[in-house]
């Protein structure tokens, strides 16, 4: 398959690819290119009701520009350096926070919670992080206030006033358990509507599916989450316990 960056050309064919309603990977055979990075591309970009190839083209641009220039001390990845690229541990962390708005995340705390999940230590000052991102301290308050009361993040009070904000390694277990506990939420709130409209109603029939729906579908990820979460749980490496 051919290597390099996608052409404006290419990017060209994935919009009209898109627009005909095709899946990433029959896009990615006419280009013959792997799915992973159509999918790449077209998710950092606006997703796929929203991708524009000559604005997609601009935007690697910019990018490729940025690179190009000698990173200021302030915009370093927080974490260890470990010797890795760091444009491309940028461009990813960029990826990942697209990923999350994507998912409904707004943007400055899909920025923050990316940030915080590449720091090895997954835990990071205020000012590191209004540091890194280069925003106001006011737009990280408000980004992890955010975060914590959707229990991604919380916070750790060090010496004196400051605060760390950490990202735990079992954080997306918490998610998905808080995600199948919302789900038997709708499922009570419908069954209540059955018994206001009445189960041989129209309405009623309809919010009735809901609930069974909703019902079968939490249990399955409750089930699913704590099975599966000893198991998959991968533990970090040993590290020191310094924090970046």
């Amino acid at each position: 398959m051919p290597g390099g960056r996608l052409t404006q050309a290419e990017r060209q064919q994935i919009a009209l690819g898109l627009a005909d309603g095709l899946a990433y990977a029959q896009i990615a055979r006419r280009l013959d290119r792997p799915t992973s990075t159509v999918t790449r591309e077209v998710m950092r970009n606006g997703g796929p009701t929203a991708y524009r190839a000559d604005l997609a083209q601009r935007a690697t641009e910019r990018r490729a520009h940025r690179r190009r220039q000698t990173p200021s001390p302030g915009r370093r990845t927080p974490g260890r350096d470990q010797g890795r690229d760091d444009a491309a541990v940028r461009e990813y962390e960029e990826t990942f926070a697209t990923l999350m708005m994507h998912q409904g995340v707004p943007k400055m705390m899909a920025r923050v919670l990316a940030c915080l999940f590449i720091a090895d230590s997954g835990s990071l000052t205020a000012s590191e992080l209004a540091q890194h991102l280069q925003v106001s301290p006011a737009s990280i308050s408000k980004a992890v206030s955010f975060l914590e009361e959707q229990a991604l993040i919380r916070r750790i009070r060090e010496q004196g006033r400051r605060e760390r904000y950490v990202v735990d390694d079992d954080v997306w277990y918490r998610s998905t358990i808080a995600s199948a506990h919302g789900l038997l939420q709708v499922a009570e709130t419908a069954r209540q509507g059955v018994g206001i409209l009445g189960r041989d109603s129209p309405a009623g029939a309809r919010l009735e599916n809901v609930a069974r729906f909703s019902d079968y579908i939490s249990e399955s990820i409750l089930r699913a989450a704590e099975q599966s979460h000893d198991v998959l749980y991968t533990q970090r490496p040993d590290t020191d316990t310094e924090h970046p």
